[in-house]
């Protein structure tokens, strides 16, 4: 077993899921229970994660020095890494900031740490700070452009660090890195698998005789936690899908016809009108996904007291939360909060109901591998993602009735133009964006003044990284030329090429 300590790091999570799958157990805690849980779970290596603190701040998370006199082999990853250096003698300073992309060149092939790593592949960075001095001990043994100590070790001690996030999908070669220090820390191999009848169990156990009422807004993760809690209970399992305008054409249908193939009738509640009356004249986006997160307790609560009087108690809330909403809403002791997520808020007292959130653990490539078990077809598995604000969070400032329709043709577009060049299934997530930026342009020999749009594709497989799709310039220019010509007011088209870091999936 590998015990990692979670430093705040967006992907404390994912680094315990790379070592379950690459064969070990993991256990996540906290520094401050680090020292206690390593007499518990008597761990065969410690992971050190990152985290958003600087480890010279005053308050800044630490672990004790102790944890380094335990003959235990550790590897520090980015802040984990710093503190390392600054608790056995190093000094940390701010420095050159780095996110995204970066050539990582191995120095010493030597080790067991670098084992089968090629001389020089892509790391995906995201640091503000920099280590100028090391440790009596250490040795680099790979550096970047940028960053002298990238890869570090102190093979006696059994000490590893690296700047960068090897647990990353953009990371090349970081599981091999991983793969290497478990077998440096002789942690015994197990399977990794995703039971799905144990998450159906876990539901029907939680739930009992109780009716669960279920926010379905058509994507994957909510259609998924449907799908599954529907085979666990039955018809003691009520989806609501909400039609308030702010989804893709469509959404209502598609929604009616994936259950109904599971012989699961859902709830159809025409919001659209009070929805565009909620949203009038509000522009800030944390705003906007509180007074949408509101809005749907409002239907729900509605709806639930429609059931009650029915015959039908309801007890519980089925959500589709996966663990990248979790975690970007601070979910962890000494996370920073990214953005607020419309599932991740808790419920209000008053209503009295309980929380089931069966994918709160998962990631999204695992969610549709789960949904690939319960048998929904492809074209759905491989959906892309959609925000559950919906066009909400890609309109920048007031969601107008104008405005949304024409962030309506200009996805319909875009989705319309990648599917014709057969690029729709290489991509994670499309969609544009309405700045609030405006432009000149030229448009019949007369000057025009208009809202710019920017366009956002993105290759991805868990979300908690991604880079920027490289659409042939032809395509690009096809779909730039049909918005600016056939949407209302729209000056040019720009193209968003930020990864992830630094930048987020959506805009909002």
């Amino acid at each position: 077993m590998i015990l990692v300590v979670d430093f705040g790091s967006q992907t404390s999570h994912l680094i315990a899921r790379r070592i379950k799958e690459l064969g070990s157990q993991a256990h996540i805690t906290t520094p401050e229970n680090a020292l206690s849980d390593v007499k518990l779970t008597k761990p065969n290596g410690i992971i050190l994660s990152g985290g958003p603190s600087s480890v010279y701040d005053a308050g800044a998370p630490t672990i004790e020095p102790k944890i380094f006199e335990l003959n235990l082999p550790i590897l520090g990853i980015c802040y984990g890494l710093q503190l390392t250096a600054q608790l056995l003698g190093g000094e940390v300073v701010a420095g050159r900031k780095e996110y995204g992309p970066a050539e990582l060149k191995v120095k010493s092939s030597k080790l067991k740490i670098t084992e089968k790593l090629p001389e020089e592949f892509t790391v995906w960075m995201s640091h503000g700070d920099e280590i100028i001095k090391f440790p009596d001990g250490f040795e680099t043994i790979g550096m970047t452009d940028h960053m002298p100590f990238a890869f570090v070790a102190d093979e006696k001690k059994k000490i590893y660090g690296v700047q960068f996030h090897p647990e990353v999908e953009h990371t090349e070669n970081g599981d091999q890195i991983l793969r290497n220090f478990i077998e440096i820390t002789g942690a015994k191999k197990t399977e990794h698998t995703i039971d799905i009848e144990k998450l159906k169990r876990d539901i029907k156990d939680t739930v009992g005789d109780g009716v669960v009422i279920g926010a379905v807004s058509g994507g994957v993760d909510s259609t998924v936690a449907g799908i599954l809690t529907g085979e666990a209970i039955g018809d003691q399992f009520i989806p609501i899908y909400v039609d308030n305008g702010l989804m893709r054409e469509g959404t209502g249908e598609f929604v009616k016809k994936i259950f109904a193939q599971h012989n699961v009738k859902p709830i159809v509640v025409d919001a659209v009108g009070e929805m565009q009356g909620r949203l009038s004249g509000v522009t800030d986006p944390e705003e906007k996904r509180k007074i949408i997160g509101n809005f749907y307790i409002e239907i729900f609560e509605r709806e639930m007291d429609k059931l009650v009087e029915s015959g039908k108690p309801v007890k519980f809330l089925l959500q589709g939360t996966i663990y990248s909403d979790v975690i970007e809403s601070k979910g962890s002791k000494h996370a920073d909060k990214i953005k607020s997520h419309h599932n991740v808020g808790g419920l209000p007292e008053h209503m009295e109901l309980s929380l089931i959130e069966p994918l709160r653990e998962f990631y999204k490539d695992e969610v549709r591998v789960i949904g690939k078990k319960l048998g929904l077809p492809d074209e759905f598995i491989w959906k892309q993602t959609f925000p559950g604000p919906g066009y909400a969070v890609r309109i920048r400032g007031e969601v107008t009735p104008e405005r949304l329709q024409k962030i309506k043709q200009a996805d319909a577009i875009l989705l319309e133009e990648l599917e014709k060049a057969d690029l729709l299934k290489s991509v994670f997530m499309s969609f544009p964006v309405m700045t609030g930026a405006e432009s000149v342009a030229v448009k019949g020999d007369g000057r025009f003044f208009g809202e710019v749009i920017a366009l956002r594709v993105v290759e991805s497989k868990d979300i908690m990284t991604s880079t920027w799709a490289r659409l042939p310039y032809d395509v690009l220019q096809k779909i730039s030329s049909r918005i600016v010509n056939e949407v209302p007011a729209i000056s040019r088209v720009v193209y968003d090429i930020s990864t992830k870091p630094p930048a987020t999936m959506e805009w909002e």
